[in-house]
């Protein structure tokens, strides 16, 4: 099964999900499944007044839907409408230049926070030699960095077949972060 993506166009869709509370909401929603705005609230430590009214502002963008599972009538459970979420400078319709780097700079503070937790964790068993990461420098054009980032894409894409069940003891979510980015040369102190 291929990943779903909510493609970002417009500025007022990125304003949406620039907020940082709205990408911790929407990140867990897509790792843990499920879940009610007072659930969100005591895991992200926040009050449950405070995930309503943002979850209420990625159901607005169509980021999350209601579950098909409804508990309660009281509470609503609320799931990612999504597998990810995709957007390029380059199709914004009408700028947002400020509220890509709110983003870009959120997204790089969660993959610190992703290699940080995980270099404090036990890191021992199959997934010692499982896991790793690779720098490379290439020297391309602007169509082949667009080329480099779909085959990218594509290939993330195939190992979606091999989604394992959330019941499966041996498997375990992994993020997996690509960057195409231009390189810039660090200033000198």
């Amino acid at each position: 099964m291929a990943f779903t993506t909510k493609e970002i166009r417009d500025a007022e869709t990125l304003r949406a999900i620039a907020h940082p509370l709205r990408m911790r909401l929407l990140g867990r929603l897509r790792s843990h499944g499920p879940a009610t705005a007072s659930e969100l609230g005591r895991i992200l430590n926040e009050s449950s007044g405070s995930t309503s009214y943002h979850l209420r502002q990625l159901e607005r963008y169509g980021f999350i839907v209601d579950d098909d599972d409804q508990a309660s009538k009281r509470e609503r459970r609320w799931k990612a409408a999504q597998d990810m979420t995709s957007f390029r400078p380059s199709l914004l319709e009408d700028g947002g230049g400020e509220l890509m780097q709110v983003v870009n700079r959120q997204m790089a503070d969660h993959l610190l926070r992703n290699v940080n937790a995980w270099l404090a964790s036990e890191q021992a068993g199959l997934w010692k030699d499982a896991i790793g990461s690779s720098d490379y420098l290439l020297r391309l054009r602007a169509e082949d960095a667009r080329a480099l980032g779909k085959a990218i894409d594509e290939l993330i894409d195939g190992y979606s077949e091999r989604n394992r069940p959330a019941d499966d003891p041996e498997a375990r979510n992994l993020n997996v972060h690509a960057l195409v980015l231009p390189h810039v040369d660090w200033p000198t102190p």
